[in-house]
């Protein structure tokens, strides 16, 4: 399974294996990460669940899809350039050591 760094917004890091095949908020769910608030339980519709990729490691990643992409234009805490929305994000074994930081507030 591969290993992700979750980086919170008190500096603080957490470490988790994620399951191929799920999604980077269901890992972050499974290691108990609080952050996320999902409150649309993963179906792209509310940006609760936003995140900021390691800009080395963003070409690990596939384009947003253009609802994920709209979504990302209403996140708390501002889009960045490397901002994601953790239900978008498929597990894949090349994803083993991303790390992804959490922004301050969801809402």
């Amino acid at each position: 399974m591969p290993t992700i760094h979750f980086i919170l917004a008190d500096g603080s890091q957490r470490e988790t294996e994620a399951a191929v095949g799920g999604t980077l908020l269901q890992a972050a769910q499974r290691a108990g990460i609080e952050a996320f608030l999902a409150e649309c339980g993963g179906s792209c519709t509310c940006g609760t669940c936003h995140c900021f990729i390691d800009p080395v490691q963003w070409h690990l990643l596939p384009a947003p899809q253009d609802a994920e992409h709209d979504m990302l234009d209403f996140v708390a805490a501002g889009r960045g350039p490397t901002s994601r929305l953790a239900c978008q994000l498929n597990i894949t074994p090349a994803l083993h050591g991303l790390r992804v930081s959490l922004p301050a507030t969801q809402t």
